[in-house]
């Protein structure tokens, strides 16, 4: 299976926009939302069966059995987080707060604390003729790259598709270097700002650490054509392949907000997207041969 993944140095630079088009360009039978902190690709993907639904457990959380508790504050004073308070003469655990060391279990004289697992998220399967693999993680919750993890090798083994499209989490955090390991390519969609040519350094760097090719596309290039042709000229003089250029394009606000992708909208985004997708296409071939 070849796997294309597309990231962004920030929220909001048009990643899941471009993702979803390529899925219905290339009419793909396996996709994944690996942004589990807030992932968004099912609004963009019809399905009209089910999920198949489980938790996922992440780190363990406190739990003060109350029967034995007799409220004598020692956890309380312990905890670095804050995560316990005295309430009505008994210890209670702010789950959101806790951070599962266990000082509170350890210090605790009356033997009423115990170390539980938590569920920190949902992962989420659809399939039918395709399968789509995503989760969703709790507020507060850790572990983001280990259930990014879960949901790509959840997608590899659900699906004998040829080819698989990732939506990845913006930024370069454990979530993104978990999406990172195992790809054939990395399509950034960089935003024409000083900000957005500095976060999309950030991950070229990242991806070159681990090893996996890099390609780069410019979205809503009009705004700013001085900042996009440098950031075509950084690509030149660093070897990465520059892919294509979207405009900024009012269709694609409408399209999203009514649940489409922008390959189904005759509008310029579109053309420009199709271009792109075919030019990374052709990195892709390249790599393999």
């Amino acid at each position: 299976m070849r796997k294309l993944l597309i990231l962004s140095g920030k929220g909001g630079t048009g990643k899941t926009t471009v993702a979803a088009a390529f899925i219905d360009f290339l009419s793909v039978g396996a996709f994944a939302d690996c942004d589990v902190d807030a992932p968004n690709l099912h609004i963009v993907t019809e399905f009209t069966d089910k999920p198949e639904q489980k938790d996922y457990y992440g780190s363990q959380k406190a739990q003060i059995n109350q029967e034995k508790c007799v409220g004598c504050g020692i956890c309380e004073d312990a905890c670095r987080f804050n995560a316990i308070k005295l309430i009505n003469g008994k210890a209670q655990v702010d789950e959101y707060a806790c951070e599962g060391c266990s000082v509170c279990q350890f210090v605790c004289p009356h033997d009423s604390v115990m170390m539980v697992d938590d569920v920190a998220g949902k992962q989420i399967l659809y399939r039918d003729e395709r399968v789509f693999s995503t989760a969703k993680l709790k507020m507060g919750r850790g572990n983001s790259g280990k259930l990014v993890t879960e949901v790509k090798n959840t997608l590899f083994k659900s699906s004998d598709a040829e080819f698989a499209i990732l939506d990845g989490s913006p930024g370069i955090g454990c979530p993104v270097i978990a999406s990172v390991t195992g790809v054939d390519l990395v399509l950034i969609v960089a935003e024409p700002s000083v900000s957005g040519m500095h976060d999309m350094e950030r991950i070229l760097k990242t991806a070159d650490i681990l090893g996996v090719k890099t390609a780069v596309c410019v979205n809503k290039y009009d705004v700013s054509p001085q900042t996009t042709e440098k950031i075509n000229q950084y690509c030149l003089d660093n070897n990465i392949p520059f892919v294509g250029k979207v405009p900024y394009d009012i269709q694609a606000s409408k399209a999203i907000n009514a649940g489409h992708s922008l390959a189904s909208v005759d509008c310029p985004a579109r053309e420009a997207l199709k271009t792109i997708c075919t030019n990374t296409l052709k990195l892709m071939e390249e790599k393999q041969s």
